[in-house]
């Protein structure tokens, strides 16, 4: 029998700590394929949060930083003034992102700093036991909000790429699913254009993708697909919010 799936040279070989369902591992994998096919893996340079995916640095086969809880971009933002040859992106959850993170996101796309951001929206805070975060929607219930989330005491959900579509500085802006094969191509093909954009000199991307959280949501993983596609996408529509035109690929 011949494998004619491979593994990208871009992940290295250790197995994936995630929840069974979670689809970190298929983000991952098309970060992976994206700089494997853009062949930037030896000029690329990696910035791991704080949350699920704090072992990030890990699983890439390119050179990785750590940051502080939401400081991603800010560490980003200073690697890549050093060192401008290179490519740098950074993989945030919702929480390290949207909440902690608020103020390094929107300046960094504020001051179009030529970055990637990858942007993993779960709808909760998954790795500290699944509590409400900006991404939680209206009426869900996490373990902080067991009656369902109150937006009239705790506010609506944040849209980040609507957010920063407002800002003059990012060049390419997106939210992508990854519930479905056809939504993972689309998924890969949006990857790939904001590394594509950084690598062009174009400024700053970022690309949200909704994810699921199986453990912490209390579904088995098929159902965590389903919920992801009649709950989250009604409230985090997909598409491009911000792209300035060029095709670069």
């Amino acid at each position: 029998m011949v494998n004619k799936i491979t593994r990208p040279v871009s992940l290295t070989e250790k197995p994936f700590h995630y929840c069974p369902g979670c689809t970190h591992g298929i983000i991952h994998r098309l970060v992976g394929e994206a700089i494997d096919s853009l062949d930037i893996r030896e000029r690329t340079i990696g910035v791991a949060s704080v949350g699920c995916s704090v072992l990030t640095y890990e699983y890439f086969n390119t050179d990785m930083q750590q940051a502080a809880h939401g400081r991603a971009p800010a560490v980003a933002t200073g690697i890549k003034r050093v060192l401008p040859d290179r490519i740098v992106f950074t993989y945030q959850g919702d929480g390290d992102l949207a909440a902690i993170g608020t103020a390094e996101i929107i300046h960094a796309a504020a001051r179009g700093e030529n970055i990637t951001v990858i942007f993993i929206n779960n709808a909760n805070f998954g790795m500290t036991g699944g509590q409400m975060a900006p991404t939680t929607l209206p009426g869900q219930i996490t373990t902080t909000s067991p009656a369902g989330r109150n937006t009239d005491t705790a506010g609506y959900p944040i849209r980040i790429p609507e957010m920063l579509a407002t800002l003059t500085g990012p060049a390419y802006l997106s939210r992508v699913s990854v519930h479905s094969p056809g939504q993972v191509k689309k998924a890969a093909r949006s990857i790939e254009k904001a590394f594509a954009y950084q690598l062009a000199g174009k400024g700053f991307s970022l690309v949200e993708v909704l994810s699921t959280c199986p453990t912490n949501w209390k579904l088995k993983p098929e159902k965590a697909l389903d919920w992801l596609k009649q709950n989250m996408l009604p409230y985090y529509p997909l598409g491009e919010f911000m792209d300035i035109g060029e095709e670069v690929l």
